[in-house]
């Protein structure tokens, strides 16, 4: 009995079976329900393959359906390998490189042998893939030494493949998954028994886009193919459905239709906001302004143009330094003068972003730890260089206005500071539409600044502080991610989620005591001696640009009355009315109303057609009739009541009520 090895279940029952038992021998002696029904296996809190042989003493859970997000991700993980299996069936001689899973699916990018794949090839490849999941051929994984690898890639004519497996690391595992018995791809797993565990009615490729090898636009250009794939027909006609109800939802073409702004390739990644799209912006900063005024904040402006030599200071320049705009600090009269600029020296930097400017603010002059805490918010314009291809309207782009803060306090405050910091977070959100939101805690990366005992305590802090504010709950869908954290300090993410169930990482709050030590900020505390500062780096929206169009996308167009661009606009029906519309437009504006006149000679209907399609939230319809006895007819965007007839007072008081932002009410 001494070889065997020791298995213990989530029951906590442990059973002695013989080295090289799988966890699907083990399934099947516990009953062909679950045999039939497991997918995968965790060992030790370890994914792994269910046919993988168990080595050691160890804890084993089985994995169903019913474990769907580990179930998902196997799907998927197994959904680009079978694509790119596909791929190389259907189009002989394509290169193949990587091909991960992602949030709601997957995609693979291969060098094609004659041509750039379009979304044309797609339902030929999606027909290749059905076949092989109806093959239901055995995945199977083995162990290769790096220069047999090696050799078979290039042998093969695998380029991509050969050169990063000459790459990883040594001493590091290379395994490779077998497709039946004639296809291979290199990949660290863990993946389904085979291929019929996939249900052929659950995925869909979506699209080809280009990408490049490495993410490096210097080296050559792929083709990726992308795709969804879920674990049941019900699950991706759902997300189909969402899939089309944000392409209604876009944005851009909401941006457009609504006249709100625009981007052109002389300023790649910054916004062109027009008067309309400009109003949004004021309304949601004119509203934080009050938000961080009654938190006690004080607000400051930093210069956008820094010397590199700050950024490397601070440590940005080491880290950061691909994704930030730099420039010369002279301009050279003429080519043969311009200078030679080696390391950081003669070098200016766009700010990517504001905290290294808001701790030379603190160092201005003596700070006593009666001062503490300082709270410092700045409506910042950042610049970062992010590549062309990841571009995206408002949700990426290369100039974008934090809603930032830095909170300067002492370590007995930062529970208290971060749970005041939560709760304004909370009411904003709920202010804003969004009253469900989870909390994640990003934990240390592998690369970072600071001691482990540095993170150990800011970890725990925003543990306690979270726990202090009543959010560590399932409510709020407490998770920690390792790795995930900034390179200076650990964070708490907000992920909130729109109307149609997508979620965005918006608003983080991170504990910081790098920063204060590499730009050297210090108070003097109650004993006379100088201390550094915990600094708190916050922000609610993260940038206005994204969070007007995360507002956009979930309100679809339809903001709310607050925020719309236009509130009202007078209509008439006949010419008679004019004056009347004029009337009612001035008392309206009078109430501070947002409000324009439609006096076209147009028939009523294709004026209600066309400022439905701009998203005006309110319909003032007027005719002689209204202009005789004082009312008006009131149609709202997106209402089943055709239209209700008032008078123009009981249509001011209403409309001047609910235009009032939640906070003034």
């Amino acid at each position: 009995m001494s070889d065997m090895l020791s298995i213990t279940l989530p029951d906590g029952s442990v059973r002695e079976v013989a080295p090289g038992t799988t966890p699907a021998d083990i399934a099947a002696d516990i009953g062909p329900g679950l045999a039939k029904a497991a997918l995968a296996a965790k060992v030790d809190g370890e994914v792994r393959d269910i046919m993988r042989p168990l080595e050691s003493d160890a804890e084993l859970a089985l994995i169903t359906s019913r474990d769907e997000a580990d179930a998902l991700e196997l799907a998927r993980h197994d959904y680009a390998h079978i694509l790119a299996e596909a791929v190389q069936s259907v189009f002989p001689g394509t290169q193949i490189t990587f091909g991960p899973s992602t949030e709601d699916g997957f995609y693979y990018d291969f060098a094609p042998k004659d041509r750039p794949f379009t979304d044309e090839d797609l339902p030929l490849i999606e027909e290749e893939m059905r076949k092989i999941i109806a093959a239901d051929k055995p995945l199977r994984r083995e162990v290769w030494e790096r220069d047999d690898l090696i050799a078979r890639w290039e042998k093969d004519g695998e380029s991509f493949k050969a050169e990063w497996a000459a790459e990883l690391p040594e001493g590091e595992e290379l395994s490779v998954y077998w497709s039946g018995d004639d296809w291979m791809d290199m990949c660290r797993g863990p993946h389904l028994a085979s291929t019929g565990k996939l249900d052929p009615k659950a995925f869909k490729l979506l699209r080809v886009s280009g990408a490049y090898w490495r993410g490096d636009q210097r080296n050559p250009q792929l083709s990726r193919i992308y795709g969804t794939g879920w674990l049941n027909k019900k699950q991706l006609n759902a997300h189909l459905h969402m899939l089309e109800e944000a392409g209604k939802r876009d944005h851009r073409k909401l941006g457009q239709e609504m006249d709100l702004f625009h981007f052109q390739p002389e300023a790649q990644g910054s916004c062109f906001w027009h008067p309309k799209g400009y109003v949004i912006w004021q309304a949601l900063e004119q509203y934080m302004r009050r938000q961080i005024e009654a938190a006690e904040y004080d607000e400051v402006k930093t210069p956008q143009l820094m010397d590199a030599r700050q950024w490397e200071q601070s440590g940005h320049w080491g880290k950061y330094r691909e994704n930030m705009f730099v420039v010369p600090d002279e301009i050279p009269s003429s080519e043969e003068d311009a200078p030679v600029i080696s390391g950081t020296a003669d070098m200016m930097a766009l700010k990517p972003m504001n905290c290294p400017a808001h701790v030379l603010i603190f160092r201005q002059g003596i700070k006593s730890y009666r001062d503490l805490p300082l709270r410092l918010a700045e409506m910042g314009c950042c610049h970062r260089n992010e590549p062309h291809g990841a571009l995206h309207g408002l949700l990426r782009v290369r100039q974008m206005t934090q809603d930032d803060g830095h909170i300067f306090c002492r370590e007995d405050q930062l529970v208290d500071e971060v749970r005041r910091f939560c709760d304004l977070l909370d009411s904003v959100y709920k202010d804003l539409g969004f009253p469900d939101y989870k909390i994640k805690l990003a934990l240390r990366p592998e690369k970072r600044f600071g001691s482990d005992a540095m993170w150990d305590w800011a970890e725990q802090s925003l543990r306690d502080a979270v726990k202090a504010a009543g959010r560590d709950t399932e409510d709020y869908g407490w998770e920690e991610l390792p790795g995930e954290g900034a390179f200076y300090a650990p964070k708490l993410e907000f992920h909130l989620t729109d109307a149609i169930g997508r979620t965005w990482q918006v608003g983080t709050i991170q504990t910081d005591t790098v920063l204060p030590e590499r730009l050297d900020a210090s108070y003097v505390g109650e004993d006379g001696e100088r201390h550094r500062p915990v600094m708190l780096h916050r922000a609610i929206l993260g940038t206005f640009e994204r969070f007007i169009g995360i507002l956009i996308e979930s309100h679809a167009g339809k903001l709310p009355l607050w925020l719309a661009p236009v509130q009202a606009v007078v209509a008439t029906i006949v010419s008679d009315a004019d004056d009347y519309a004029l009337t009612v437009a001035g008392k309206l504006r009078d109430a501070g109303i947002r409000v324009e006149t439609d006096l076209r000679n147009e028939k009523i209907n294709y004026k209600v057609r066309e400022h439905s399609l701009t998203k005006v939230p309110n319909l003032l319809v007027v005719g002689k009739r209204e202009a005789e006895e004082g009312t008006i007819a009131l149609r709202r965007l997106g209402s089943d009541e055709h239209q209700k007839v008032m008078t123009l007072d009981e249509a001011v008081a209403m409309l001047s009520e609910e235009a009032t932002p939640p906070d003034m009410r």
